[in-house]
């Protein structure tokens, strides 16, 4: 296995993740063959990865825009297509919001290797995708730097985790009064003190809506209840997260904010390999690592999240959908940033919940809410 290339199939390739993740396969050359790579609205940066990584299989949201990219050797094909291609081991799914539900699924139907760095596919469907995945022998590979942290702080251990400790960066505003947030702009959101990340990301980080999404996908990657998985604020956003076990030890993953090595642990999983790209942590200059529980009053975002994982069915569709609408208001200026909570609660409220959700039913909960909080914003409180 250590000699064997790994076919991989990037989806999401222009995104900040995307991105990172053809770094890891540049500086692994050996290691990795590109096979399909599907990029969003950024088609010169796509054209660009196409002319280096030569993929057999591309797709961009725009086909007519993207004609130009399909030749005699490279074929496009959607995002499912991508995702179940035979040649493909590995698909990375580095698309952002509820897209990448059905790349998702299709990967895990088709038995792959789903390294997975978007919330929103196991958080909106998180039932349907691990039952596939079990089903079909796909393995869910985690990418958010918490959940991988998770994930090899639980790897050689014989019995459960008693409990989950997601950390959290806190984001830019974590100390704000309830004046402040108000008057929060979104140059202020986009300025995240530890990652580089898209800007969808970067509000939900600002909101701590992300480190809610990851509480519910945490539930499902690693079959733990709610009760058993907590979130501290960790503003040095060197711990990743934490495992305590029966006996009260606790494991912590420790490492420089940087999404490449969790990219890269997916990737060459079960080995570990050198990078010399990465950055080392220098003890000599850390000389406080904080903890701090979260505030529900000034996050109410990461409440709510909680909240609709608990109450599953279509709860947590509509808490996905919802806040991406909202965030998209809010970098167009059209909403203040504490209306991201409030549109997402008034849509939780109005959402009349499907138990056990087929996936049309999922997304049609996701088609609700984005007309919800389109109509919200506009005035209309009219169910």
């Amino acid at each position: 296995m250590g000699n064997s290339v790994k076919q991989l199939a990037v989806l999401g390739s222009t995104g900040s993740i995307g991105r990172q993740t053809l770094e890891v396969v540049r500086a692994l050359p050996h290691k990795f063959h590109i096979i399909g790579l599907a990029g969003g609205k950024n088609i010169d940066l796509l054209a660009e990865q196409i002319k280096e990584f030569k993929p057999r299989f591309v797709y961009c949201q725009d086909r007519e825009a993207g004609s130009h990219l399909v030749n005699a050797e490279c074929e496009f094909l959607s995002l499912e297509d991508i995702a179940r291609q035979p040649q493909v081991d590995t698909v990375v799914m580095a698309t952002s919001g509820s897209s990448g539900l059905r790349p998702t699924l299709a990967a895990a139907k088709a038995g792959k290797n789903v390294a997975l760095a978007n919330k929103e596919s196991l958080v909106m469907a998180g039932e349907i995708i691990i039952n596939e995945a079990k089903l079909n022998a796909a393995q869910i590979l985690p990418i958010d730097s918490e959940h991988s942290a998770i994930w090899q702080c639980l790897r050689g251990e014989t019995q459960p985790a008693a409990q989950l400790i997601l950390t959290a960066s806190g984001g830019p505003f974590c100390h704000y009064s309830p004046d402040q947030l108000n008057g929060v702009t979104t140059e202020q959101a986009l300025k995240h003190p530890s990652w580089q990340m898209g800007r969808k990301v970067t509000i939900d980080s600002a909101t701590l809506m992300n480190k809610g999404l990851e509480v519910i996908e945490a539930h499902w990657l690693f079959n733990m209840s709610f009760d058993s998985i907590k979130v501290l604020i960790h503003p040095q956003s060197i711990i990743h997260s934490m495992v305590e076990f029966i006996d009260g030890s606790i494991k912590a993953q420790l490492s420089y904010p940087d999404m490449r090595l969790p990219i890269q642990y997916a990737l060459t999983y079960p080995e570990r390999l050198p990078n010399p790209q990465f950055p080392k942590l220098d003890w000599g200059i850390i000389n406080n690592l904080s903890f701090e529980q979260p505030d529900f009053d000034t996050f109410p975002c990461l409440k709510l999240a909680i909240e609709a994982g608990r109450k599953g069915g279509t709860y947590p569709a509509v808490v996905c959908a919802a806040d991406e609408v909202a965030v998209e208001l809010f970098l167009w200026q059209r909403i203040k940033f504490i209306d991201i909570a409030n549109l997402v609660g008034q849509a939780l409220e109005q959402h009349q919940a499907i138990a056990h959700p087929s996936l049309e039913e999922i997304m049609a909960a996701d088609a609700w809410a984005r007309q919800r909080v389109l109509k919200l914003a506009s005035g209309d409180s009219s169910c």
